[in-house]
Order: structure tokens, then sequence, then C-alpha cells
């Protein structure tokens, strides 16, 4: 199964290791960075362990998320792929998509 990047999935972990750099967070920004890209990269071997996204309007099941560290992965299962949605702080406000 392949895994692929939204745009805003892409620019989110950009901002984020960004914000983290630029506050003086570096060895934190780089762990981070790594253990989230193992969590996605291990997503087709257990995506069924995670829950379905409580915050998506209309949610047929296909729709998941999970989290590591106060940071929020959302991702869309298909047949033949994973899609990374988002990723987010937990701390920041909720939003439907």
């Amino acid at each position: 199964m392949e895994i692929k990047w939204s745009k805003a999935a892409v620019n989110s972990i950009i901002q984020i290791i960004d914000f983290l750099n630029e506050n003086d967070f570096e060895d934190y920004a780089e762990r981070l960075k790594s253990d989230i890209l193992v969590i996605i990269n291990n997503l087709p071997k257990s995506y069924d362990l995670c829950r379905p996204d409580k915050y998506k309007i209309n949610n047929d099941g296909s729709f998941r998320a999970l989290e590591y560290e106060k940071y929020r992965i959302s991702f869309r299962i298909k047949a033949d792929e994973i899609r990374i949605l988002r990723i987010r702080h937990t701390k920041r406000r909720p939003r439907s998509y």
C-alpha cells in the first residue's frame, strides 16, 4: 500500500519543524520529524489499530487519526493507498474538514 501526502500535510510538518528549530528545540525537532516519519511509514501494517477520526464530518470509517507527542496525524485509507491529510498540534482548535 502506497503512502501519499497532501500539500497541507507537507506544509504542516515543515511549519512544525521550522517553528521548533526557530525556538531552539533543534534536537527535539529532528527526533519528532524522524518519529513521525517512522509512524507514517508503518501505517500500512497498523492503520487498523487507529480509531476513526472523530472530527471528520460524515466519516465513512476511511478517515482515521492518531496522536503522537501532542501532534495529531489525520489520514484516509483507500483501496491502494494511505493519504496523509493533516498534521497539527493537539492544542490547536480542531477544525472539521
